[in-house]
């Protein structure tokens, strides 16, 4: 007959628990980074078969943000410190992505025949593009010291 197990106080102090970060205001975060995902990926997807030469330095920057929120968002539903740390670094490199991108579309507009989901800040958009990464690093920071 099998003996019953069981779990000390210390063992279960010495798992690290693995946190979801989709929890409470993250769910917000989760659903608005999967319509993004969704929604670059298929617009981008589409204008790299459909219209490549068009604007292939735009449409290849649409499937980079794609990857990036896609990334984001495997982070936030995944959970665990690690996942936080890799989803903090992503929406840093989301905000320097849409802060540089917008201002080389304002610059060199003529380097951009086709918007990109960046292109001016994310003004086609509502600005959610710039407003996103800082959300999600606060979010992120309060997920941390929560923690």
């Amino acid at each position: 007959m099998p003996e019953p197990t069981t779990t000390t106080a210390a063992e279960v102090t010495a798992a690290p628990a693995r946190r979801s970060l989709g929890t409470g205001p993250g769910r917000l975060l989760v659903t608005v980074y999967g319509v993004f995902t969704v929604a670059a990926a298929s617009r981008s997807l589409y204008q790299l078969i459909a219209q490549f030469h068009v604007a292939p330095l735009a449409y290849s920057l649409s499937a980079v943000s794609a990857v990036v929120y896609g990334f984001i968002l495997f982070s936030l539903v995944r959970g665990g410190e690690g996942a936080r740390k890799a989803a903090v670094v992503s929406c840093a490199l989301e905000l320097i992505g849409v802060v540089g991108i917008g201002t080389w579309t304002l610059v060199d507009p003529s380097a951009f025949p086709d918007a990109t989901v960046w292109s001016d800040y994310g003004m086609d958009y509502l600005f959610i593009p710039v407003v996103l990464p800082v959300t999600g690093l606060m979010w992120l920071r309060r997920s941390r010291t929560a923690a």
